[in-house]
C-alpha cells in the first residue's frame, strides 16, 4: 500500500499521476489542513511536521511514501529524511522531478514554488547534478496555495497572483517548473501568463520512478485522510480526481 502525502489538495496531482501510469496499488491520501500553508512555516516547525505526518502514515500500514509535498521534501534536503521505526522507503519529489531535465533541452528554467522550498534551493540543487547545463532560478509565490485551498483556483484573484509570480521571471525563461504540486491546478493561468515557456510538473516523474519499482498489482482503492474539514475536504477530492468511490474520512490534527 502506497502513502501519499502533502500539506493540503496540491497531492492530489500526484495521486492522478500515479492513477494515470496505471499504478493500480491501494493508497492512503494524508492531508495535512490542519497546518497548511506549509511554505512559510520555519525549516525546524517544518521537520516536525514531516516526521509526524511519515508516522502517522507507517502506523496506517503503509508500505512506501510517495511525497506529494515539495516542501517537506526541501526541508529534508536540509535537515535530512526523519529515520522512521521500520525506515519506509520515500519516493523524493524534488529529486524524481529533477530527472526532467536530464536530456533537457532547455537553458534557462524557472522554478516557482513556496517560500521555504526556494530558501532551501533544492530544486536548483537537484537540477544542477543531473543538467549543470541549465540556469536555474527560483521563484517564490506564497499567495497560490491559500487560494487553491480556499477553491479559488479558477478566480480572478488567482489569475493575478499567477501574473505576479511570472512577471518576476528575468528574460529568456524557457521552461516553467511547478515547485509546489498546488501549482498544476493554476496551470491554465500559467499558460496565459507564459505561452511560450514549457511548463513541466515533477509528479509525473515522480510516478515513472513509482512504476519502475515494479509493485505487486493492487485494487485501485484510495482512501482519502484530512485532519481538518472533512466536508470541504471531501468536495474538493470529488472535484479535482473525479473519484466517486474512494472513502474519505476525518482524524484530530496533532497540535503544532
Amino acid at each position: 500500500m502506497i502513502g501519499v502525502y502533502d500539506s493540503g489538495l496540491g497531492g492530489l496531482t500526484v495521486l492522478a499521476a500515479l492513477r494515470a501510469a496505471a499504478i493500480d496499488d491501494d493508497v492512503v491520501y494524508f492531508a495535512d489542513q490542519a497546518h497548511v500553508p506549509y511554505g512559510e512555516r520555519t525549516d525546524a516547525d517544518l521537520h516536525a511536521l514531516l516526521t509526524a505526518n511519515l508516522a502517522w502514515l507507517e502506523a496506517h500500514g503503509v508500505d512506501l511514501v510517495v511525497m506529494g509535498c515539495n516542501t517537506s521534501c526541501a526541508v529534508a534536503s536540509r535537515l535530512g529524511w526523519p529515520v522512521t521505526n521500520f525506515r519506509l522507503p520515500v519516493q523524493d519529489l524534488i529529486v524524481n522531478g529533477a530527472r526532467s531535465f536530464a536530456q533537457s533541452p532547455f537553458k534557462r528554467v524557472a522554478v516557482i514554488a513556496t517560500p521555504a522550498t526556494v530558501r532551501s534551493h533544492a530544486y536548483a540543487s537537484a537540477i544542477g547534478a543531473v543538467a549543470p547545463q541549465v540556469d536555474v532560478v527560483e521563484i517564490a509565490a506564497p499567495l497560490l496555495v491559500p487560494l487553491v485551498e480556499a477553491g479559488q483556483s479558477e478566480s480572478a484573484a488567482a489569475r493575478d497572483a499567477v501574473r505576479e509570480a511570472v512577471a518576476q521571471f528575468p528574460p529568456g525563461v524557457d521552461a516553467i517548473v511547478y515547485g509546489c504540486t498546488h501549482y498544476p491546478l493554476l496551470d491554465a493561468h500559467f499558460a496565459l501568463a507564459a505561452p511560450h515557456a514549457a511548463r513541466i510538473d515533477p509528479a509525473r516523474e515522480q510516478a515513472r520512478a513509482v512504476l519502475a519499482l515494479g509493485l505487486p498489482p493492487g485494487n485501485g482503492t484510495t482512501l482519502y485522510v484530512t485532519n481538518a474539514d472533512p466536508v470541504a475536504f471531501e468536495q474538493n477530492v470529488r472535484r479535482w480526481t473525479g473519484d466517486t468511490t474512494g472513502r474519505v474520512r476525518s482524524v484530530t490534527a496533532a497540535a503544532k
